[in-house]
Formats: C-alpha cells, structure tokens, sequence
C-alpha cells in the first residue's frame, strides 16, 4: 500500500505563512513524513470555495479579475519570494479535481449514498443566499429576511452501517480511539445538503443544479485525492487537526474510497508559535544556527504536533528543544539502515513512538530526510 502524506486544504484567507506559521503546520508534517518515506514532495492543498472569499472578490479593486486567478495571486502572496512549492499548488476548483468530483458523485448516485430531490431550505430573501436556521442575518448580504425555499439539492445519505468516522478512517497505531471525535463528528443530521450557494466552486449544474456548488467539505476530500491519483498513491493521508476533522469528517464520508484508493486523517495538534522567542536563552547557550533554529521549528514541532493531536503547551518549548538538540549531537556519521526502516514502517502504520526516540530521530536527522525548510514550500 503506497501512500502520501498531503495537507488538509488550507483555506484562503488574509495572511501570510511568515505572520502565521501555524497554518503551515499540516504541510510540514506532509512534507516530512513524505521524505522520510522517500516520496517525492507533494502539492500543497488549498481550500479557495469559501463565502468570505466570493465577498472579498466581490469588494476587491479589480472585480474584472477571474476568480481562479485572484485565489491564485492570494496564495502565491502566502509564500515567502521564491518560496513557491516545489510540486506546485492544488485547489478545490481546479480541473482535474472537478472532473474527480463528478465521477465520485455519478458513483455514489448510482449506488443510492447520494441522491437529488427536492428539499426547502432556508434562504435569504434578499440575496438568494442558504442560510442556517434562525433570525441571524445572512452571511452574504447581511438581510435578516429569510424564507424556506424549495428546489433540487444534492443529498447525502449517511451510512448506516457504519459511523460517519469510523477507527479505520484514523492514520493511527497503537493509540486509543478518538472516541470523542467519532461521537462528535457523527453527531449530525442523517441526510445532509451537498450543495451550496457559492459564486466559485465545483459547479453541480451538470447534474441539473444551476447555481450550486459541492459543499467545500465534501470537495476538499475530491482534492486530495486528485493529489493522490496524480502521484499514484493507493492511501492519501491528510493531516487534520481533530477540530478541522470533526467539521468535514461526515460530509466526506462518501468521499474518501474512489477507485481504489482511500482517503484517511492524520490527526495533529496546534503549535505555540508566538512563543518561540522565549527559546532565545537556550539558541545563546547552544550557539544554534538559523538552520537548527529551522530544523526545530519547522520540521521537528510538526512532528510533535502528530505525537500530541492536542495543543503544545509554550512552557513545553524548552524541554522540546533540548530534546531536539540532543538528537541533534548524537547524529551519527552514517546513518543505521535498519533504524531507519523502523522509522519508515512505523511512519506507514500511524506509529509516532520514534518521534521522542533519541537513536530513531538522530538516524532520520543524519539523511536528507530531515533537512529543515525556510518556508512551507519544500
């Protein structure tokens, strides 16, 4: 079974990965595990069908702009000059992930997970936009005047043999369940709308659906494993943090299996990245260089990060580090074959045990397996 580590779709706000690093985390980790695994470098995943970005294309100075060139120019800003992914960029609208969407929808129709009927949604008056339910003003256009309106949607129908998260949709060995998160991601509607309101997106208007899109959630989950039908793989391993996964994890329930290859979470926690200057005693006492201080921060926390699935602590930096610097100095000359086969079959399995293990990491860090990035795009 052959996999690849991708991201799980960032989504296309206002920032950069020099002011935001935490947004980076989930491609470092891909990054990572895939050079340790000896793939070759993915393409980053981008999530560019979201409502704040059909408004910001709305507002922007050049509204003459093509959509999927205004999502590209935001994202190629993201990156420091001459930084830009060395597998390039995928987004959820792009061609090849479109035309997978459509062939996973056209299976699951024909398998009866996914159906087209008619259902009354709340909607706003005004815009035209799907709401949620209650007096909140829309997200669209602001209007508190809401009405249900009736038409043909895409419906998922959730399995009933199965949790909307089950353990085997879990990149994990040896760990307890996420019990919490399989109760929680499965805690939803048994029929849920796929199509959405959205000026960009992947257009349902083939399946008689003017003026809908996929649901993102569902569309994100097509991407990546576009991303693995191109480099190949039969597993496509999306590193999620648990609360990104509980958000899409039912909606992309009858998208994770197409053709032969699966789609499962690599869970991670967040990183304490405004904190890293208190490590600046220790960086003095070490003599560390900008390289140590990259491999650190940029290569090993993400790491940690899938050995912790929740948040690391700030005051938890100084101990990591030590632990990182020790690894560092035992670095032998040649690296050990075998520890390094270890390493690599416990990466395929989910196994995060050598992540704290001085000997695995020393050997990893002695190969080009651990050479640290000065930005996402390695």
């Amino acid at each position: 079974m052959r996999h690849l580590f991708l991201n799980g779709p960032v989504q296309n706000g206002p920032f950069t990965f020099d002011t935001h690093p935490g947004k980076a985390v989930g491609i470092r980790l891909a990054a990572a595990l895939n050079a340790i695994l000896g793939l070759p470098p993915a393409p980053h995943v981008w999530n560019t069908v979201t409502l704040a970005g059909d408004l910001r294309h709305r507002q922007a100075a050049g509204p003459m702009i093509p959509r999927q060139r205004f999502e590209a120019d935001l994202i190629a800003a993201k990156y420091t000059s001459g930084q830009s992914p060395v597998a390039g960029i995928l987004t959820d609208t792009d061609a090849e992930v479109a035309n997978l969407a459509q062939e996973m929808i056209e299976n699951n129709l024909r398998a009866g997970t996914l159906t087209i009927s008619r259902e009354t949604v709340p909607t706003c008056r005004a815009c035209g936009h799907m709401t949620g339910t209650g007096n909140h003003p829309c997200n669209a256009c602001g209007s508190t005047d809401t009405e249900g309106r009736t038409g043909h949607h895409l419906v998922a129908e959730l399995a009933k043999d199965r949790p909307a998260l089950d353990r085997s949709d879990i990149h994990a060995s040896h760990r307890k369940r996420p019990k919490h998160l399989q109760h929680t991601a499965g805690n939803v509607a048994e029929r849920l709308i796929l199509s959405r309101t959205r000026d960009h997106g992947i257009d349902l208007s083939p399946l008689g659906l003017n003026g809908l899109v996929l649901d993102p959630r569902a569309g994100i989950h097509a991407t990546v494993l576009a991303a693995a039908r191109r480099h190949e793989a039969d597993t496509a391993v999306m590193t999620v943090t648990e609360n990104a996964a509980n958000h899409i994890a039912a909606h992309g329930q009858h998208f994770r299996q197409h053709d032969g290859a699966r789609l499962r979470y690599a869970l991670h926690g967040h990183l304490p990245y405004d904190h890293t200057e208190s490590l600046q005693p220790l960086h003095e006492a070490y003599r560390t260089t900008q390289a140590i201080k990259d491999g650190f921060e940029q290569w090993f926390l993400p790491l940690f990060a899938l050995r912790t699935k929740t948040a690391t602590r700030p005051d938890q930096l100084p101990s990591l580090f030590k632990q990182y610097m020790r690894a560092h100095l035992a670095r032998p000359v040649a690296a050990d074959g075998a520890v390094l086969e270890a390493v690599q079959r416990s990466v395929s399995v989910g196994d995060t045990e050598w992540i704290t293990n001085k000997q695995a990491l020393a050997n990893v860090m002695a190969t080009r397996m651990a050479v640290p990035v000065s930005a996402p795009g390695i």
